[in-house]
């Protein structure tokens, strides 16, 4: 890939480059990437339930993890790629079928040379915080596709 982090996810949101493969198994997609920032939208579906009929933690997880990391590697140049070091996240609110799409955003709190913090947030169509998280990566060099 012969493109910033914030090329490659703007290929993505405007359809040049296809959504990664865990976006149609889980329910989600990237919707929109800038400097700092990327926005996921995704739809909660009876099949991600755990045995209590809510949609498992994990899903909520799996897309703050993903819209937190991609807002970080916004800031990738073409020699620098990421790895998540560190995840916290915290359920605030039920989500199950009938919640709807919702909303996630990840954004930049603070890059280093090595070190990025982000934080997220995933929230439904009327603006109820369902899930927020907070992420470490590490910066590393990228290294050639074998």
């Amino acid at each position: 890939m012969d493109m910033t982090g914030l090329e490659f996810l703007r290929a993505i949101c405007d359809g040049t480059i296809a959504q990664p493969p865990i976006s149609p198994t889980l329910g989600f997609r990237i919707v929109a990437a800038d400097e700092g920032v990327a926005r996921f939208v995704g739809t909660p579906h009876e099949s991600q339930y755990n045995p209590m009929g809510q949609v498992h933690g994990g899903w909520a997880c799996t897309l703050l993890d993903s819209a937190m990391g991609s807002a970080v590697m916004t800031t990738c140049d073409r020699e620098t790629t990421y790895t998540t070091t560190q995840l916290s996240i915290y359920l605030t609110g039920s989500i199950d079928a009938s919640t709807g799409p919702v909303r996630v955003e990840g954004r930049v709190v603070h890059r280093g040379r090595r070190i990025v913090t982000a934080a997220g947030t995933l929230t439904d169509e009327h603006g109820r915080l369902l899930a927020h998280a907070t992420t470490s990566c590490l910066l590393m060099p990228r290294t050639p596709k074998r």
